[in-house]
């Protein structure tokens, strides 16, 4: 439909007020400059096609289009923005789709924009929960950019498990887009523990996956340095269950990945019990336990202060699941073998029970004279 520009507000105002008539189609001459005197309105589709059948011949042809259409069609125009005071002849049907296809463009961008949007938000909150920090946000927005169908970041750094110590962790973080959309998946994380003494350097993947049970960066270098990690885990009908979870360094799979053994809850390990075999000051206060237990579970090698016939000191422990027992180490981080552990209770036990002789006076050489002599005075009285 061909309009003058300047007539497309009282056009738009004039098919409005046909429409609420019960009007449905309107029938015009695509070739000519169609305004409220060359454009008529009909109640059914039928009556409208037969009007342009009729006035069709061989210099004028019409045709007919519903008139919510053409009402949208109007609207299009006075909403593009587009100067209507100007007589001036435009193609109605043309100029709309044109807006429309924009639009469309527009909003399927923004779309894009949003969703990619979350996409790098979520991203960074998987970074962040699996120990990762904020640090890559700039870098994980610039690879998304580029459009790539994978990416890697990398980290290099020294790890401190309170303890001195050099051991370097070199990471290489695996993304990937799907290849059903855009989005992106953090897929897995390479690690590389080198430690002074070892040149070559320990190597693990570890896999995300899209719940809690993601090892975090510590955990990872806890289990690398042979230490167990307890987690909540879930099964593939989505049961949850607790395990302690320690590399296995004698078996590897295709991957060349250190098998991951589990100690199912059902096994039987008692953390708590296995540390108050112990003499350690913390399980006095429920809060440093706490913390302690917490620790451990995490598979950190813990300070802990042991108290042996009074004396107190500095050592440092650790879970052992598979033994269900807790290994200890000195201030040197010597291992205290689980005899050493022993003698230190007995040792406790006996200043206990010499402390409990010695409150007992009945039993000292001078308790016992004056009851010999009260004996002879309770004699004499007889």
């Amino acid at each position: 439909m061909i309009i003058n520009i300047a007539d497309a507000e009282m056009l738009s105002s004039y098919a409005e007020e046909m429409a609420s008539y019960g009007h449905r189609y309107a029938a015009f001459s695509p070739d000519q400059i169609t305004d409220y005197d060359t454009i008529e309105f009909f109640r059914t589709s039928f009556d409208a096609q037969e009007y342009c059948f009729e006035m069709t011949n061989d210099v004028d042809y019409f045709k007919s289009m519903p008139i919510e259409l053409l009402i949208d069609d109007l609207n299009t125009l006075i909403q593009s923005g587009i100067d209507t005071s100007f007589n001036e002849a435009l193609d109605l049907t043309a100029f709309a789709r044109l807006e429309r296809e924009k639009k469309e463009l527009l909003e399927n961008n923004l779309n894009i924009n949003i969703m990619n949007q979350k996409n790098l938000e979520y991203l960074k909150d998987q970074l962040k929960y699996t120990g990762f920090g904020e640090t890559f946000d700039a870098e994980l927005k610039e690879n998304m950019l580029k459009g790539d169908k994978d990416f890697k970041i990398m980290h290099t750094g020294i790890m401190n498990n309170g303890v001195p110590n050099k051991d370097t962790l070199t990471v290489e973080l695996n993304f990937k887009k799907s290849d059903q959309s855009d989005m992106y998946f953090f897929n897995s994380y390479h690690v590389n523990l080198q430690k002074e003494e070892n040149k070559h350097g320990l190597e693990q993947t570890f896999y995300i996956n899209n719940n809690s049970s993601n090892i975090t960066l510590k955990e990872a270098y806890n289990l690398m340095e042979g230490r167990s990690v307890n987690k909540d885990l879930k099964t593939r009908e989505g049961e949850v269950y607790n395990a302690w979870l320690k590399l296995n360094f004698k078996q590897s799979d295709d991957n060349s990945n250190f098998k991951l053994d589990h100690y199912h809850q059902n096994y039987g390990y008692d953390l708590e019990a296995s540390l108050e075999k112990h003499s350690i000051k913390e399980l006095n206060t429920p809060k440093y336990k706490e913390d302690l237990i917490n620790s451990l579970k995490k598979g950190n090698l813990q300070s802990a202060t042991f108290v042996v016939a009074g004396v107190e000191s500095k050592m440092y422990v650790e879970a052992n699941p598979q033994f269900k027992t807790v290994n200890v180490y000195d201030g040197n981080l010597e291992r205290i073998n689980h005899r050493e552990s022993k003698d230190q209770k007995k040792a406790e036990s006996n200043d206990k029970n010499k402390s409990q002789k010695q409150e007992n006076a009945g039993d000292s050489p001078e308790s016992q004279k004056n009851s010999n002599d009260r004996k002879k005075k309770v004699g004499k009285s007889i």
